[in-house]
């Protein structure tokens, strides 16, 4: 590691050939298909999503301001918002975004909230924030396919990181995403109705923890796109200097969003913040590891 100091836990995530991409594609456009094979090095991942109490050790160590504080602002989804919040704005297309002044990782749903808890996912961090703090450590964010790799655990061509049974609202609840009628009723049936600590339902077999739900980990790459179709050559300059998030978050459903799979993708702008956006760290592994 560097100067910094990354106090998360670290999971051996094997080398060989990495699984990336699937050939059952549910969201055509984001470019899920065909699978391929990657071959990898073997790597280490964070546990979990840094915390907060992670991500306030380096603030502190460092004096570091992440870009939802220098802009002054950042979207909270609508439920989140604290009713003596008015001053907010809609997102456009996305009325359930909500622009919060104040809101940032200390205040996930704005100053008039309640302040972040330690053990939960810091979020409200772009992908330069994610950068600096990993350089910080000595680390990296992870590429997309060890993303993938590292989600399914061992299990191979799977669908989620415990296997190919999908999450619902009643029984198989492995997850935290939504339950309920998006965006309006979420029913918290998994015990949770925003993020939950960093460390909730079962690790995979690789012992990561949050790799379906919770909130979104961006990657190091690029959201590339390769379309022939008139759609997805739209979608992908829509998407240009965008980076790869994994993972799904609190607010995927069935009805609306399924990218809580391994192989779903989109991206963001490297400087947007959400309530719902966190990162995981990587390093290489030591020689003779893995």
């Amino acid at each position: 590691m560097g100067s910094g100091a990354h106090r998360g836990a670290l999971c051996l995530i094997p080398g060989g050939a990495g699984l990336m991409g699937t050939n059952r594609p549910v969201i055509k456009l984001d470019g899920e298909a065909p699978q391929r094979r990657v071959k990898l090095k073997p790597f280490l991942l964070g546990q979990t999503p840094v915390s907060n109490a992670e991500f306030s050790h380096f603030a502190e160590q460092t004096g570091y301001v992440t870009e939802a504080e220098v802009f002054g602002w950042s979207f909270v989804f609508h439920l989140q918002v604290p009713a003596a919040q008015t001053t907010v704005q809609g997102a456009a297309g996305a009325q359930w975004w909500r622009r919060v002044d104040g809101a940032d990782w200390r205040y996930p749903a704005g100053p008039l909230g309640a302040e972040s808890l330690p053990d939960h996912p810091a979020v409200h961090l772009s992908w330069t924030d994610a950068q600096a703090y990993c350089a910080w450590a000595g680390g990296r964010l992870p590429s997309e396919v060890e993303w993938e790799h590292a989600a399914r655990g061992g299990l191979g061509d799977v669908t989620y990181p415990w296997g190919d049974a999908p999450p619902d609202d009643r029984a198989h609840l492995p997850c935290n995403i939504w339950h309920g009628n998006f965006p309006s009723l979420n029913t918290a049936a998994d015990g949770y109705a925003f993020t939950s600590p960093a460390r909730s339902f079962a690790p995979n077999g690789y012992g990561l923890y949050g790799m379906a739900g919770n909130v979104w980990d961006w990657t190091a790459d690029l959201f590339r796109l390769k379309s022939l179709s008139k759609a997805g050559k739209a979608h992908a300059a829509a998407m240009r200097g965008y980076r790869v998030i994994k993972g799904g978050s609190f607010l995927c459903h069935a009805s609306y969003c399924t990218r809580y799979r391994i192989a779903a993708r989109t991206g963001n702008s490297p400087e947007s913040t959400t309530s719902h956006m966190g990162f995981r760290i990587a390093f290489d592994a030591p020689p003779g590891r893995g």
